[in-house]
């Protein structure tokens, strides 16, 4: 059944940066030394604008929740093939966490996105963990080599993380031609050293009236749970997506 939700079915996001996201929030909260999730882009973009799909969690210590950071692919034209890897954050203030040096190169020599071939269809593991105190490092598996690459390193507060959540964030017009990306294997570490996974998803998108595309969605499937663009919306924003595998 689709749901009809208004009518941001056309054109560019009116957002202040013209993207449209969509999340799916990680149930229930707990407080970990990692997390990580794989990601497979089952239909990539076929217009040059940048999609960004990621993993994302807050910092947190004894002091409350502080900023964040997130790790994820790019399709960005401006990169070769339009392939591209982003690790970065915020501090608790707003400013730009700093981090060591990356052994990839960057196109456009941002200290943040750097050049990544990855490929539609193939399946690939995200990955944020504690590194030395005040540490955290993003790294990316190639499941289909098992090759893992160390994007870099960020220096942050935090003794945590919180608040984990997947998300697509689409600079693209809303009635762009659909891509599909797919989650699957949400799991993460608890402070203790204890194996942890998400038991549901809790589903958010970006509200028409602040911009987004009201033709977003998020739909179960086989082999995990997928983020889908100019889509007619099945899963209503709130829901809660229970995660069996």
């Amino acid at each position: 059944m689709v749901t009809v939700t208004g009518g941001r079915d056309r054109g560019y996001p009116t957002s202040s940066n013209r993207a449209s996201s969509f999340h799916m929030h990680w149930l229930p909260r707990e407080t970990l030394s990692e997390v990580a999730v794989t990601l497979q882009i089952a239909v990539k973009p076929s217009v040059a604008e940048l999609y960004f799909w990621a993993l994302q969690a807050s910092f947190t210590s004894a002091a409350g929740t502080s900023g964040g950071a997130h790790l994820g692919l790019q399709w960005h034209p401006s990169y070769p093939g339009s392939g591209a890897v982003n690790w970065g954050g915020y501090a608790r203030d707003g400013s730009i966490l700093e981090g060591s040096e990356s052994v990839l190169p960057s196109t456009l020599m941002n200290v943040n996105t750097r050049d990544y071939p990855w490929a539609p269809e193939q399946k690939y593991r995200l990955r944020i963990r504690a590194d030395d105190p005040g540490w955290w490092a993003g790294e990316v598996t190639s499941l289909a080599t098992n090759v893992t690459t160390m994007v870099r390193r960020l220096r942050s507060e935090g003794e945590g993380l919180t608040l984990a959540m997947v998300w697509s964030e689409v600079f693209a017009r809303c009635d762009a031609p659909s891509a599909v990306a797919v989650w699957s294997d949400p799991a993460g570490v608890t402070l203790g050293g204890r194996p942890w996974r998400p038991d549901s998803y809790s589903i958010t998108y970006q509200r028409e009236e602040d911009g987004g595309c009201s033709n977003s969605d998020v739909r179960v499937l086989p082999n995990g749970v997928g983020q889908f663009t100019n889509m007619g919306r099945t899963t209503p924003p709130g829901a809660v997506i229970g995660i069996s595998e």
